[in-house]
């Protein structure tokens, strides 16, 4: 297989958009036939195709007046209401939540009006069981608070706990890189992400995106001095 990059594609006329469409040499979608084939495949498992079907019902109904021509955008609904309605839609019941304990605030709001909708909030913090940061390696110079107890953050229990207590659908509420990966690594029911960290950017990371050519402009040039691809 061929190296492809689809955030690199320099098609305006995409041809995973349109039938008519176009891509350069390494498309996926014009050259790989096989594995899309494949993909189709996992779909027939019915619980698969209901998901995929319903996630797409909700994708569609974020937009009003979907019946107007010539038809311009208009999203409607933020996340929060997407994932109440998609829920409902999916006949979930009992939403797992795993958090950080820097966005506890966050998370109480947050489980306050999924209770309010109607649904059982089982949630667990990062740092459950209190685990000291040593137990991992952590050396006392490389703690945030130096000189003091600090747990680790436990994605693994987090997981566990989410498991046992047999959660419909699991949110995942600001767990830092890395830890996110080991609670998705370890979870069995299907997880969605409400909000990620970033702890500058009060849990925005596209921000620094949008401000690449300002403010962080600095981690838009590679290590030879010039701007990445897509920066310019």
């Amino acid at each position: 297989m061929e190296c492809f990059n689809c955030a690199k594609c320099p098609s305006n006329d995409k041809a995973c958009r349109s039938p008519e469409g176009k891509g350069p040499a390494w498309c996926p979608t014009t050259t790989e036939e096989a594995v899309v084939a494949s993909s189709m495949e996992k779909y027939g498992a019915p619980e698969v195709m209901e998901f995929a079907r319903s996630a797409s019902l909700q994708e569609a109904e974020c937009y009003a007046g979907r019946e107007e021509r010539p038809y311009v955008l208009n999203p409607v609904k933020p996340r929060l209401e997407e994932l109440i309605e998609f829920s409902r839609r999916m006949g979930y019941r009992r939403l797992g939540m795993a958090f950080c304990a820097g966005l506890a605030h966050e998370a109480a709001v947050l489980a306050g009006i999924l209770d309010a909708q109607g649904f059982e909030v089982v949630s667990v913090i990062c740092k459950v069981g209190g685990v000291p940061k040593e137990k991992i390696g952590i050396r006392e110079e490389e703690k945030i608070r130096i000189g003091e107890f600090e747990s680790m953050c436990n994605p693994v229990a987090q997981a566990l706990f989410l498991n046992r207590a047999r959660t419909d659908f699991n949110i995942m509420l600001g767990l830092c890189i890395g830890h996110d990966s080991l609670f998705l690594k370890n979870v069995e029911a299907l997880t969605t992400v409400f909000a990620v960290k970033d702890r500058v950017t009060g849990h925005n990371p596209l921000a620094s995106l949008y401000t690449s050519r300002s403010y962080y402009q600095r981690l838009a040039k590679r290590r030879d001095g010039k701007r990445g691809e897509g920066t310019k």
